[in-house]
């Protein structure tokens, strides 16, 4: 289920020089269970549409070719309801900011020769929702439809080996915060993707195998779709692979062991207990089970409860 992103981020050299001269560095402070980012930074903010209606908890700077989304990779809504095969991994706060920021290039560029995502970018994420969530390739790393194989929530995400929270799937259920005629998210490519209508409400047509096309105007721009690939099929536009996923690429680091498969159990709720605490709780054999746990970006404290209210605490340093 879970895909393996920790990796050396290897970004564009210029980006990297041009960030560490500016001392782009960022503050995240969690608020009224929302990020807000306080950023001491020289360089210019930047109105990309879709990320306005989350300015809130989502910031967004335009560095040399690229606009930089800052984050920390929760979102508002509920999470992790409704997925019956789980790796016992759970959503927490990550440092999605300054130099590990997502990178969007500015003027996205058309490739001579597309890259599918059908055996490519089995790894770190492909795109980049307007709420700051990244967004993974349709296929999870064992190359199966992660929706068919029920590891996706109610709104198509789940958590990788680093406890990060990511779709797999379009997250059109922004489409009732945005409407549609705002993307709900941009590949990493630079393009736009929109949800499954135009923005005049049109029904979609003529889409090519990477859920894209050509509007009018000859501008590109990728849909949501019911139906595989779901979102972006891959690379319409110039991107850089590198050792299975884009590159330049935010890293997640894994605060405690990769989780394994828990046959049978069943999430039934994620309850926000306070700005950082929450309650997972899921259903095994019968029995009702919780997962209690507060996490920051330097600790994170997990209370396991059982069927029969045996306690389990375990605190983790992140690296």
């Amino acid at each position: 289920m879970s895909h393996e992103h920790e990796v050396s981020h290897l970004s564009e050299v210029d980006r990297r020089k041009f960030l560490q001269l500016s001392s782009f560095a960022t503050g995240l402070v969690f608020a009224n269970s929302i990020l807000s980012l306080d950023s001491a930074t020289a360089l210019p903010t930047a109105k990309l549409p879709g990320f306005t209606a989350f300015a809130k908890s989502v910031k967004v700077f335009k560095s040399g070719k690229y606009y930089l989304v800052e984050s920390n990779g929760i979102p508002a809504h509920q999470m992790m309801v409704g997925i019956k095969s789980w790796q016992q991994q759970v959503p927490t706060m990550q440092n999605y900011a300054g130099t590990n920021a997502w990178s969007i290039p500015i003027k996205p560029v058309i490739a001579a020769n597309p890259i599918s995502a059908k055996d490519h970018f089995l790894r770190g994420a492909i795109a980049i929702a307007v709420n700051g969530v990244p967004i993974f390739n349709a296929l999870n790393n064992r190359g199966d439809d992660a929706l068919l194989a029920g590891e996706l929530d109610d709104w198509g995400g789940h958590c990788g080996r680093a406890d990060d929270y990511h779709y797999h799937i379009a997250p059109t259920h922004l489409q009732g915060i945005l409407g549609k005629k705002v993307p709900i998210a941009y590949a990493l490519d630079g393009f736009p993707i929109y949800g499954e209508t135009e923005i005049d409400g049109k029904k979609v047509t003529g889409l090519d195998g990477f859920n894209g096309h050509f509007d009018s105007k000859k501008n590109y721009h990728y849909h949501a779709t019911k139906n595989y690939p779901y979102i972006n099929g891959g690379f319409k536009g110039v991107v850089t692979e590198l050792e299975g996923q884009v590159d330049p690429q935010a890293v997640t680091k894994a605060f405690r062991p990769a989780g394994e498969p828990l046959r049978g159990a069943t999430i039934t709720g994620l309850e926000r207990v306070g700005d950082s605490t929450f309650d997972l709780k899921y259903t095994l054999n019968g029995g009702d089970y919780h997962v209690k746990y507060t996490a920051s970006l330097t600790e994170v404290s997990m209370q396991f409860v059982d069927s029969t209210g045996s306690i389990r605490t375990e605190v983790y340093k992140r690296k």
